[in-house]
């Protein structure tokens, strides 16, 4: 199953590399439902330092996840949004959400 290659990568490896990070999933969630600023960002995951949060951010991006637009206004004004493959992955979040939810009420009731 795992061993489908194209060109040469696993692409449930790919798809893991993509998707794992220390807030990358919980960034991809709070998108879900439109754009936000980095604030509103921040807000959502105050645990992430704002050094932390703008590498995850960043890496989304290069990754085409999601889209980082900035208006050219005073004071400025960034806002992200999900990308086609960042729309994609929320059925993989919701997929681990109900594998995650069934684990724990199996194994830690």
């Amino acid at each position: 199953m795992f061993e489908e290659k194209i060109n040469g990568c696993c692409p449930v490896e790919t798809s893991l590399r993509i998707l794992s990070g220390k807030y990358k999933s919980t960034i991809i969630w709070a998108l879900r439902n439109g754009a936000l600023r980095y604030g509103e960002i921040q807000e959502l995951i105050p645990q992430a330092s704002p050094k932390m949060l703008a590498e995850q951010l960043k890496e989304l991006i290069d990754n085409d996840l999601i889209s980082k637009v900035a208006y050219p206004v005073m004071p400025p004004k960034t806002e992200y949004s999900l990308t086609k493959y960042g729309e994609e992955s929320l059925t993989v979040l919701q997929a681990l959400t109900e594998f995650g939810r069934n684990y724990l009420s199996e194994h830690f009731v």
